[in-house]
């Protein structure tokens, strides 16, 4: 039995180590393969090398349109779901009757369809019939045409983004909230602090693994965004809300450009992967109890 029992252990893993490789592993291997080939349903597979990615960095004024506006959304998102996610942690940490609804309808929309929430708010940012320029008008304000006007298309999107997810973040902070010892609060009681000062000095130091979880988290699915572009804004007005994953999305299934999406794709892997090593490397200079 003692020799026969790391095979009950590699039979037991075996679905999750081939469905690894069958559905996330081969399809990576795959694609990797295809940024190096000019490959398209509309013409034959030939190898390009480099092709591609030099295209992407040279050749197409487009794509660092796309990085660009990317980046605009994580700068936009990230700071603004972390400060509203910290906020309302602290609003809501207390124990008192009825919290529970309100930890509920602020979480609810994170298991909310995205296509759902995406079209509820696009409606309600519409020009004419929107509820936002409906109470704008009350107050005899004309409301602009939101997701037409390049200078507010993106903001308006980073606002809904937020709001989708911001109960995420809020609950991860809950529970570092719950975990702080409630000594260290009467010892700066004691000493005379002030809220901010026990919040800079206590509180934000003490939850600060948890604030590096949930940077990390968010600014990766910041790069990924594509659901609401797509259905709020197609990419528009103009290219001005084009961000890599719909870019990638409008090469592979719209121009069939299998390789050159391929290539897009693998930047934007080493976009996040560079991102996130910045992030763990400096992880050690503000995230307490870390060596």
């Amino acid at each position: 039995m003692k020799s026969n029992e790391k095979w009950y252990g590699y039979l037991f893993i075996s679905p999750m180590v081939l469905g690894f490789a069958i559905f996330l592993l081969g399809p990576i291997m795959a694609a990797f393969f295809m940024s190096f080939t000019d490959w398209s349903l509309l013409r034959e597979l030939s190898f390009v090398g480099l092709g591609n990615y030099k295209r992407a960095f040279t050749d197409d004024p487009v794509f660092w349109e796309t990085v660009g506006n990317t980046l605009y959304f994580s700068a936009g998102l990230v700071p603004l779901n972390l400060l509203m996610a910290l906020g309302l942690a602290l609003l809501l940490r207390r124990s008192i009757p009825g919290i529970g609804f309100f930890r509920t309808a602020i979480f609810t929309p994170v298991v909310t369809s995205l296509v759902v929430w995406a079209i509820v708010f696009k409606y309600i940012f519409a020009t004419d019939a929107g509820m936002v320029n409906q109470l704008l008008r009350i107050i005899g304000i004309q409301g602009p045409a939101w997701l037409y006007d390049m200078q507010l298309t993106m903001p308006v999107v980073i606002v809904v983004s937020v709001l989708k997810n911001v109960g995420l973040n809020m609950v991860i902070f809950l529970a570092a909230l719950h975990d702080v010892p409630k000594m260290y609060y009467e010892a700066a009681k004691i000493d005379g602090a002030s809220p901010w000062k026990t919040l800079t000095n206590v509180t934000i130091p003490l939850i600060s693994p948890s604030i590096f979880l949930a940077l990390i988290l968010t600014l990766i699915g910041s790069l990924k965004v594509f659901g609401q572009i797509y259905v709020m804004t197609g990419g528009g007005p103009g290219t001005s809300t084009y961000v890599m994953v719909y870019y990638i999305y409008q090469q592979a299934f719209r121009l069939y450009e299998f390789g050159y999406a391929s290539a897009i794709a693998f930047i934007l892997f080493f976009i996040v992967f560079i991102l996130t090593l910045i992030q763990w490397n400096g992880r050690k200079r503000w995230v307490h109890h870390e060596q």
